[in-house]
Parts: C-alpha cells; sequence; structure tokens
C-alpha cells in the first residue's frame, strides 16, 4: 500500500470514528422504562423531533411537561404517522412506558394522532 492510500485510509477510518459515536451515544436502551406501569394520557405538543434515531414530543399533561420518546421516522412514516399530525399544538393521546429514573419521561407504545391511533413498536 503506497503512502497516499494509507492516508486516505487513515482519514476515512478517522472520521467513521468520529462520527459514529454520536447516535451511539444519544440513544438508549428500552430497559430503562417500566414496562408493568403503562401511562394512558393526553396532552397538546408543545414541541416535536421527527428525527433520527427515534422521533420525541414535549407534551403538556395536566399542567406538568413530559418529554415523549417516539420511533424511528422511517417506522413512523410507513405505520402512518406523519410529522404534520405532531405539529406543535396537536392534541394528542398516549400510551406509554414511564422511565424507571427520570420523572419526565415516557416511551411511547401508541400514539393517537388527527383521530388516528398508530402502534410505533
Amino acid at each position: 500500500m503506497n503512502t497516499r492510500c494509507a492516508a486516505v485510509l487513515c482519514a476515512l477510518i478517522a472520521l467513521g470514528v468520529a462520527v459514529v459515536p454520536g447516535p451511539a451515544m444519544s440513544h438508549h436502551g428500552w430497559s430503562e422504562y417500566a414496562q408493568d406501569r403503562v401511562m394512558k394520557v393526553s396532552g397538546e405538543i408543545i414541541e416535536s423531533s421527527y428525527e433520527h434515531p427515534h422521533g420525541s414530543l414535549r407534551v403538556r399533561i395536566d399542567g406538568k411537561v413530559w418529554t415523549a420518546v417516539l420511533a424511528p421516522p422511517g417506522r413512523m412514516e410507513n405505520r402512518g404517522l406523519t410529522r404534520e399530525m405532531i405539529r406543535p399544538g396537536a392534541v394528542v393521546g398516549l400510551e406509554a412506558y414511564p422511565h424507571r429514573r427520570q420523572a419526565d419521561e415516557m416511551r411511547v407504545e401508541r400514539i393517537t394522532a388527527a383521530g388516528k391511533t398508530i402502534e410505533l413498536r
């Protein structure tokens, strides 16, 4: 292998190492959510994200603001949950599991938006 090829290979490896940890570190395991405690709530969306590794909402429920972790954007789109259905100001119903240690976070199993119930898992 010549010097130029080795330099290009090293640069590609360094780029891969620099890019991969970001999404991997921001993603968390589902075991952090109490699957024995299903919450059925509804509220108004304050903020929404339709981004990888998974979408999320900030929802006002009974005066408290929750972070609701959704599915990846591709899955949401394939199952009929569009970006427009979860815009700020929309009211949604959520069936979710609360986080074991973060009192204001939940993982959403089903969402009802724009009159349609969508299975996210």
